[in-house]
């Protein structure tokens, strides 16, 4: 077994590589019954990064498409407004067809009535991205303690898988941890060749990695290890998913750390919440809590930005698990996809705080 070898100075404590979109949220309305929404910056790996920034106050950056036109203007600015260095690969819009960034539509949904998210991805700058669009040595040469991509930008195109690849190697080669989160998605990956090509680059990505984000779901569809029926499953055991990692560790040797959430979904806006991980042999179990969520989207990535902030803070694993599961809770009480938490919150919160008022 072995333990996380992070740098102790770097430029950048962390560096995200994937796609940005926008989101529209009109809230518990129905998307087809929506006369205005707000608009949500987001993306799985931005997501991370700007959590990290803005709550937990480190030095983040994200490598990223970006089009010069009015919605690359609202993103460019929640973005500065996070506090995220961008390095940017510049895509020019026509006027007419894009290139674009992409639109994500979700409504919220209540009670018994399910969110529902569908997604406009036509034509999209982060799809177009690929080996050789970033200056990495560079960029590494700087230092940059973890490296961070998923898997639903690997999905976007046959050149962002090769890409996260390029950009995994080229960290470890700096001596920068590298993390995955495999965010298994069938439809996206149905849509640049099939399930088993999704399954081939996952477990290329999976080689380079010293850290694995995922449930038993995205173990089995992602990585072709195998596990208990998921889909029959309301609720997933964490001692199932412990079963699963001798099996992720044996085939995939340099992952040192594997961290999933644990949600049974009771109706949309209740909730039971815990987090597990694996960490150099030892298995670690968040209490489960429950939880009142405003919208869940986001709640994962507000998960692995806590457990990476203790691991990069050199905190002891359980204060990881638990820094991740209590930040991932919040976020389900925010809209939009970024933390408005304050680090003091989330601490309180994993060390066993309650929703009192504080006066």
């Amino acid at each position: 077994m072995a333990k996380l070898d992070i740098k102790k100075d770097a430029a950048l404590d962390f560096l995200s590589l994937g796609a940005l979109v926008h989101r529209l949220d009109p809230g518990t309305i129905p998307f087809r019954k929506a006369r205005a929404f707000d608009v949500h910056v987001s993306g799985g790996e931005y997501n991370v990064a700007a959590n990290l920034s803005d709550c937990f106050g480190l030095n983040t950056g994200v490598a990223t498409a970006m089009v010069d036109y009015g919605v690359g203007e609202i993103v460019q600015r929640a973005v500065a407004e996070t506090k995220v260095k961008p390095f940017y690969k510049w895509f020019e819009h026509d006027g007419v067809r894009g290139p674009n960034i992409a639109t994500v539509y979700s409504d919220r949904g209540a009670g018994v009535r399910a969110p529902v998210v569908f997604y406009n991805r036509a034509n999209e700058a982060g799809a177009m991205l690929k080996p050789g669009d970033f200056d990495w040595k560079k960029i590494f040469s700087d230092g940059v303690k973890w490296f961070h991509s998923g898997g639903i930008f690997a999905a976007l195109s046959p050149t962002t898988s090769e890409l996260i690849v390029e950009g995994m190697q080229a960290a470890q080669a700096a001596g920068t941890i590298t993390s995955f989160d495999l965010n298994y998605r069938a439809k996206l990956w149905k849509t640049i060749g099939d399930e088993a090509k999704g399954q081939e680059m996952c477990c290329r990505i999976a080689e380079n990695c010293d850290v694995l984000v995922g449930n038993e779901e995205d173990l089995q569809k992602g990585l072709g290890i195998q596990g208990q029926d998921v889909e029959s499953k309301s609720k997933l055991d964490p001692e199932q998913f412990f079963n699963m990692i001798e099996k992720v560790v044996k085939k995939f040797p340099k992952v040192k750390l594997v961290a999933t959430t644990l949600r049974e979904v009771r109706s949309t806006n209740r909730h039971d919440w815990a987090a597990v991980i694996w960490y150099d042999g030892q298995r670690y179990v968040s209490p489960t809590m429950s939880l009142d969520v405003i919208c869940r989207i986001g709640g994962g990535d507000g998960f692995a930005s806590g457990l990476f902030y203790g691991m990069l803070a050199g905190k002891e694993p359980e204060q990881a698990l638990r820094l991740g599961w209590a930040h991932g809770a919040l976020l389900t009480t925010f809209t939009g996809d970024v933390s408005m938490a304050k680090l003091p919150e989330v601490e309180a919160l994993a060390l066993g705080g309650s929703a009192r008022v504080q006066r």
